[in-house]
């Protein structure tokens, strides 16, 4: 289990999420790994990074529901760093979705610029299937990225789409075969890297702040939701049920 960082010459940066086992999900360190990660990369040389997922089936389906699943204000703060919910980030952020994109794994994508997919890779936010709260910022990000309708029928659906249904929602830029994908990823990035990256990370910074400044205004109200959501006893049998592998049953 790791967040693994490669280098493509002196102006792109690899950062790879490797949980094979677990279908890249992260457990609170390697959130805590990512969050460091992306604080280095600010400071870096590099002018483009590209984020992707180990393996063939998953790019990453968020925490590790497994394991730790405190939500106090400084646990909040180490996931909310990690998929960048709130930052003003600079470098810009290409991802190749090499599988299944569901859960925190879509909020983290929705914090990436440019966007392609695996055909075989999946989308969705099933948190209220298992009576989790979406903290991840899907709740602000994704209705500006996609549209009212769209975003909501993905957040209280719970249902998963495939990479052309993404593709017509506007949520990843195009679909690319899985041999090609890094590629792709890599060659967009070189485009990126080669303009100025005094002007490249400017635009970023703006985009990024006009988000962030949205969803630091909503915080305190995502907190108490989301605290409100773990203390009904739907939550337990949601949990419950995820590990076990069955139905929900919410009286």
């Amino acid at each position: 289990m790791e967040i693994r960082l490669d280098r493509r010459g002196s102006q792109i940066a690899v950062v790879t999420i490797d949980n094979q086992p677990r279908l890249n999900a992260m457990t609170r360190d390697m959130l805590a790994d990512l969050g460091r990660l992306w604080d280095e990369l600010e400071r870096d040389p590099c002018r483009c990074i590209v984020l992707t997922g180990a393996g063939a089936r998953a790019f990453t389906v968020g925490a590790d529901v497994s394991g730790d699943l405190s939500a106090g204000l400084e646990s909040a703060r180490v996931v909310n760093h990690a998929l960048l919910k709130n930052d003003a980030y600079a470098k810009p952020i290409v991802a190749a979705v090499n599988g299944d994109c569901v859960g925190g794994g879509l909020e983290l994508m929705l914090s990436t610029d440019i966007r392609a997919a695996a055909p075989n890779a999946r989308f969705g936010l099933p948190e209220v299937k298992w009576s989790i709260y979406p903290f991840g910022g899907s709740t602000t990000k994704l209705v500006r990225q996609i549209g009212y309708v769209h975003a909501m029928d993905l957040l209280l659906t719970g249902r998963l789409i495939d990479a052309e249904a993404a593709v017509r929602l506007g949520l990843v830029n195009r679909v690319v075969p899985a041999d090609r994908l890094m590629s792709w990823a890599i060659e967009t990035a070189e485009l990126i890297a080669a303009n100025s990256p005094s002007a490249v990370q400017a635009v970023k910074r703006q985009v990024s702040a006009t988000s962030a400044e949205h969803g630091l205004s909503r915080e305190a109200l995502e907190q108490e939701l989301g605290d409100a959501v773990r203390a009904s006893p739907h939550f337990a049998e949601g949990i419950a049920a995820f590990r076990e592998k069955r139905k929900p049953r919410y009286e």
